[in-house]
This record gives structure tokens, C-alpha cells and sequence, in this order.
């Protein structure tokens, strides 16, 4: 069962961004933080919501010099055919057709054969640093994932309700 303090667990899969098709590794992030953000699937209703909310936020995620990708059990010609609907997105889409590293992330419902909402931030070594694993009926904050990426950032300890500019505590 992957926590935090693991080794995230690498992957190899076909994305879809700004009109292309590539392969992304974990490597390909190595020495920058990663968000993946897993999600049930395309054309559904809760998730065009997450998609959108996480592109308005892309600057803050590049201020963190972290780099963000979302992962469904669609094919890159799924998402190709979303974001054309939705409008350009400044993040890659992931295919996990395989649903290989949904299970390597432990939140792959076989049953269902998609995957649950769900958010790792990892740090440039490749440790899973936090993660949030939901139910699929509830959207995500992504302005907490931003909170959370930049506490983490500090290397210190952040009290509740920490935003960047408030104190740490020693």
C-alpha cells in the first residue's frame, strides 16, 4: 500500500498536450516537484470542473517550480476529443488505458475499472510527500493543493490554516 514517505511509483504512459501525443515518466519530473492528480474520466461531470480549476492555478504551480499532469483510464484520443470541448489546457493529460499505474497508486476501482479522485504531491527526489484519495461525487480544492505544495516547500513546519507569508513554527 503506497504512503507518504514512499517512493512513488514510476510510470510510462501517452499523454495528450497542445496537440501532441508523448510518452511521460516520473523521471521526466525528477528534480522538480510533480503533482498527478488522478480522475474518473473525461466527458464526465464533476471532473471538466477539476480540469478547468487546476488550469486557472497553472501559474501558481510554476511559481513552485512544479510541474502538473492529470491521469484518467481514457486513451490519449479521449483527451484529445475532451480538450478540444473544454479549450486548451497548459497541462498534459495522461492515458492509464492499462490502469497499470492506478493500481501502482492504490486507487483503482476494479469493479469500475476507473479511478478515484485523488491528488500526490511529490517532492524532486520522487517521495510521495502528501496524498488525498476522495470519493468521486465530491470535486477538489485545487487552491488547497497550492496551499499544501507551498507548506511543503517550506521544509518547516506550517500550522492549520498555514498560508504563504505566515510563520512557521520551530
Amino acid at each position: 500500500m503506497l504512503k507518504v514517505g514512499d517512493k512513488a511509483p514510476d510510470f510510462l504512459l501517452q499523454g495528450y498536450f497542445k496537440d501532441k501525443f508523448k510518452g511521460y515518466s516520473l523521471k521526466d519530473f525528477k528534480g522538480r516537484w510533480l503533482v498527478i492528480f488522478f480522475y474518473r474520466l473525461d466527458f464526465s461531470v464533476v471532473c471538466p470542473t477539476e480540469l478547468v480549476a487546476f488550469n486557472t492555478k497553472i501559474d501558481d504551480f510554476h511559481k513552485l517550480n512544479t510541474a502538473l499532469v492529470g491521469v484518467s483510464v481514457d486513451s490519449v484520443f479521449s483527451h484529445k476529443k475532451w480538450v478540444e470541448e473544454l479549450g486548451e489546457l497548459e497541462y498534459p493529460l495522461l492515458s492509464d488505458f492499462n490502469k497499470r499505474t492506478s493500481r501502482d497508486y492504490n486507487v483503482l476501482l476494479e469493479e469500475e475499472g476507473t479511478s478515484l479522485r485523488s491528488t500526490f504531491i511529490i517532492d524532486p527526489d520522487g517521495i510521495v510527500r502528501y496524498m488525498v484519495v476522495a470519493d468521486n461525487y465530491v470535486g477538489r480544492s485545487v487552491p488547497e493543493i497550492v496551499r499544501v505544495l507551498a507548506a511543503l516547500q517550506t521544509g518547516k513546519m506550517c500550522p492549520a490554516e498555514w498560508r504563504p507569508g505566515d510563520s512557521t513554527l520551530s
